[in-house]
This record gives structure tokens, C-alpha cells and sequence, in this order.
């Protein structure tokens, strides 16, 4: 796991074949490699929106992305191979 800090509140982790966005403490978009580039569905602030198109248009992914629920990126984080410090989540409902 790889993890940058790539703007004011904007960290890039990388977690072997995805890549993702976390807008202050709440992952908010990610690349798959081999499967595409997703956005929360979820309506945040106009600072968070700016961040994740700025992150999808660094990636050539900002007229392909899918959005998908707030939930399943949250759960891109949850996996038993790894732990993430519990202030990178924030539990948030669509």
C-alpha cells in the first residue's frame, strides 16, 4: 500500500490494482486498473467535488467515470489484508 499526499486535503492511496481518491477523510473516487474510474454518488461540498474532478482529469477518467454508492468506496478500504487507520474513514450514508 502506497500512500500520497497529492493536494490540500487530496491523498492518493494505492492498494495494489486501484488507485484512490480521499477528499479530506473520506474516499470519494478510484481507478481500477482493467475496469474503469468510479466517483461517489454521493453529493459533497464544491471543495470535494473540485477535488475529485481535478484527480479524474490527472488520470484522463473524468468523461468515463461511473458513479457508484458512497458505501462501495468505503468498502474499497475494508479489506483484511491490510489495516487503515481508522481517521482515513469516515462512516457516511447515501
Amino acid at each position: 500500500m502506497k500512500v500520497r499526499n497529492i493536494g490540500s486535503n487530496m491523498t492518493e492511496i494505492e492498494i495494489g490494482d486501484k488507485l484512490i481518491l480521499v477528499s479530506y477523510e473520506t474516499p470519494v473516487a478510484c481507478a481500477i486498473m482493467g475496469d474503469g474510474y468510479y466517483r461517489t454518488s454521493k453529493k459533497w461540498s464544491a471543495t470535494t467535488t473540485r477535488h475529485i474532478n481535478k484527480w479524474l482529469a490527472s488520470h484522463q477518467g473524468l468523461d468515463e467515470s461511473k458513479e457508484i454508492p458512497q458505501s462501495d468506496l468505503d468498502s474499497l478500504l475494508l479489506d483484511d489484508e491490510f489495516e487503515v487507520s481508522p481517521h482515513l474513514l469516515r462512516s457516511n450514508n447515501d
